[in-house]
């Protein structure tokens, strides 16, 4: 508690060992500014790639897709004993065999519109929609196997799990992009200080003359860089949620560059930026503090 409140009140006269203004100033400020800025982006990328990838996910999960023979001779015979044994499979809520209009705009993005696809003996696709049980996977495949000769199943695991694979990764690129952010604010913030330190040496040394105490100069300096960090943070985190309030916007399923953002409670997560930049800017300002005063002894 006195930690904090010597941060918010501090002290005139070791206050004035640290520059005013000029280069450190800035720098600090401007470091701060920056850095939040990215962290506030690559939080939200990191969150809005969960969201989209378990969404997707999730559809995936509760859908399959049943495909028959593409044989005109047997495709009503097939169709009618495949709907037979998916209607009757505890575990499934509904199937719909697509229309032939359907399957062909499924293909024209990768043969195009200009093929007859209509000429070509083209296999049916059935979608099934789980419930929130699911069904027995194995056990439906066997019932295929034995009264729908040549069906195949997919139950888009194949797609699933690359998907949730592909967003753990973008999440642990994006925590490790705000770790080596954290290690930058750190950094910098060591070089203003002790730049400061360095031009205040004479300012020092008559504070050491009338009696100061190193913890008591470091103080004014942790002070000082704890509440620029802290500034500048603020600053980067609000341009960083102004500029993703006017990025485009769209449904989740439509694509990722459509819904980067926070979502209800993780707009939490932004406001502790400027926090995190404090808490770092006074350890490494500390750090740095004590070190060069010890070498100016």
């Amino acid at each position: 508690m006195k930690v904090l409140l010597d941060l918010i009140v501090g002290d005139p006269q070791a206050d004035r060992s640290v520059p005013q203004t000029g280069m450190t100033a800035r720098l600090t400020l401007f470091v701060s500014a920056v850095m939040a800025f990215l962290a506030v982006i690559a939080l939200a990328v990191s969150l809005t790639t969960n969201r989209v990838a378990s969404l997707w996910a999730e559809d995936l999960a509760e859908s399959a897709t049943l495909r028959l023979p593409a044989d005109p001779v047997t495709a009503d015979a097939l169709l009618l004993s495949a709907l037979d044994v998916l209607e009757t499979t505890p575990g499934i809520s509904s199937v719909r065999a697509l229309s032939q209009d359907e399957q062909q705009a499924l293909l024209e993005p990768w043969f195009g519109p200009d093929l007859p696809l209509d000429a070509l003996p083209m296999p049916q696709l059935i979608e099934i929609v789980a419930d929130g049980d699911g069904y027995d996977v194995d056990g439906l495949r066997a019932r295929l196997t034995a009264q729908v000769p040549g069906a195949i199943l997919d139950d888009h695991t194949a797609w699933r799990e690359p998907l949730l694979g592909a967003a753990s990764r973008v999440r642990l690129i994006g925590w490790s992009v705000i770790l080596l952010i954290g290690a930058t604010v750190a950094a910098m913030i060591t070089l203003a200080a002790q730049a400061a330190l360095a031009a205040n040496v004479q300012v020092i040394s008559v504070l050491r003359l009338v009696g100061a105490k190193d913890a008591y100069i470091a103080r004014a300096f942790v002070r000082r860089f704890t509440l620029r960090a802290g500034a500048g943070a603020i600053v980067g985190v609000v341009c960083g949620a102004l500029v993703l309030l006017v990025a485009p916007q769209g449904d989740a399923a439509g694509g990722l560059l459509l819904g980067v953002g926070f979502e209800g409670a993780e707009w939490i997560l932004p406001l502790l930026i400027p926090l995190l930049a404090a808490i770092v800017a006074f350890f490494a300002t500390r750090t740095a503090a004590f070190r060069r005063l010890r070498e100016q002894t």
